[in-house]
């Protein structure tokens, strides 16, 4: 795997030592155990994947070489380059304006830019009709593109989809960023559909089967198809593709659905002329960070502490396990932990922050599990941990925690 070049603010002694001392006692990722730290009166599970994944730092690091570069040139960004709050912030602080919204509305008009302007593309993506956009402009968009490849990857599912008179259903949220790119570039190639979870693809498989008519359908999936998608016409072959973010449980529950609905439709001899099995879409860093997610549910711990941006789809997955099995706090950096009593957290279910006392109750020793979303530098993670660690007492220095771990 390529090293990236990233701002050393970024990195993380304590949690970078980890990391680096199980790759080397599990080289090829078999073990989703979480790390034991042991400081005494309080312990930690870490999640044996988390954090910063390749297109994340692949993205970091042509922004911050673009910009040093470019010295006395504008540059933008479409929009956020990660869900996360400290490295957009550190990206404006270098000059970078951004564009848009995360919800696609324009901050700065097309009209103020010029073709001698920079203009990055996102980790996600972004759509044709804003790719061609900037080509008037007469901008070159090439070499500032920092789409991770594990989207264009699903790009180019969808493009082969197509080709093979498919129509594609992707599994994603319509408004986030990444969907409406992966949208935008298969609609290009084929009829093309959206649904975020396993009940709007009960709903849209009912107009597959011919029980819902096409008005009703247009109504119901309102700014999720395709121009010209008809639902009489276009479910007689489908495949599925997902935002890579998702959940991989939920993304394959979904295709193994259509699977059954096309095979009722057409049988099961020629079930393999009407649904395309497109494996996973997922990119790897999703994948582990889920896998090992699983891997601390095996566990028992008294909390749960997730760090990553509020509108980040991967990070909010991964508080959505940890909720199953612990308590679950979801914060965007250590600011957010106010005392050893107080912690204010989001709730990605009805997107609010909520405060919570007595958080880390009276036991002792207690145990907290310990992750993070792919877009937040683990630096974010270690200082969550020295905050935490700072309301005990006789607590076992790092040092001797590090020297004493194995991998």
């Amino acid at each position: 795997m390529k090293k990236f070049d990233i701002p050393s603010l970024y990195h993380s002694s304590f949690i970078g030592k980890i990391k680096e001392l199980r790759k080397v006692s599990d080289p090829r990722k078999k073990n989703f155990k979480p790390t034991l730290l042991d400081f005494g009166p309080v312990q930690f599970l870490i999640a044996r994947h988390f954090g910063f994944c390749y297109g994340v730092e692949n993205a970091i690091e042509i922004s911050y070489k673009t910009v040093e570069e470019n010295r006395g040139k504008r540059v933008f960004l479409l929009s956020q380059m990660i869900h996360n709050p400290l490295v957009n912030a550190n990206l404006q602080e270098k000059g970078i304006k951004f564009l848009m919204n995360t919800k696609g509305e324009q901050i700065i008009p097309w009209e103020e830019l010029t073709s001698d302007d920079i203009v990055l593309i996102p980790a996600f993506g972004t759509t044709v009709q804003i790719e061609n956009k900037l080509k008037e402009i007469g901008i070159q968009i090439e070499l500032y593109d920092t789409t991770c490849p594990f989207v264009k990857k699903v790009w180019n599912m969808s493009k082969k989809l197509g080709d093979q008179d498919s129509t594609v259903i992707v599994h994603g949220k319509h408004i986030h960023e990444e969907t409406r790119a992966t949208f935008s570039h298969s609609r290009e190639n084929a009829p093309t559909v959206v649904v975020k979870n396993l009940n709007e693809a009960k709903a849209l498989a009912k107009y597959a089967i011919r029980e819902g008519d096409a008005e009703q359908f247009y109504s119901e999936f309102e700014g999720k198809y395709s121009n010209g998608f008809n639902p009489e016409l276009h479910f007689n072959k489908v495949g599925v593709v997902n935002q890579t973010t998702m959940l991989a449980s939920d993304t394959h529950e979904i295709a193994e659905y259509f699977k059954k609905v096309m095979e009722q439709k057409f049988g099961s001899e020629d079930l393999k002329n009407h649904f395309v099995d497109t494996r996973d879409t997922l990119c790897y860093a999703t994948n582990d960070n889920q896998d090992a997610t699983y891997g601390l549910l095996e566990e028992d711990a008294d909390l749960a502490l997730v760090v990553g941006g509020y509108n980040s789809s991967n990070t909010s997955h991964l508080v959505e396990l940890c909720e199953r099995k612990f308590p679950t706090y979801y914060i965007s950096s250590a600011n957010e932990i106010k005392s050893g009593t107080e912690i204010n957290h989001f709730n990605f279910h009805k997107k609010e922050m909520r405060k919570t006392n007595d958080w880390l109750g009276d036991k002792k020793p207690v145990k907290i599990v310990l992750t993070s979303g792919a877009s937040c530098p683990d630096s974010a993670v270690d200082e969550v941990l020295d905050k935490v660690l700072g309301y005990f007492e006789n607590v076992i220095e790092k040092e001797t925690v590090l020297e004493s771990f194995s991998g």
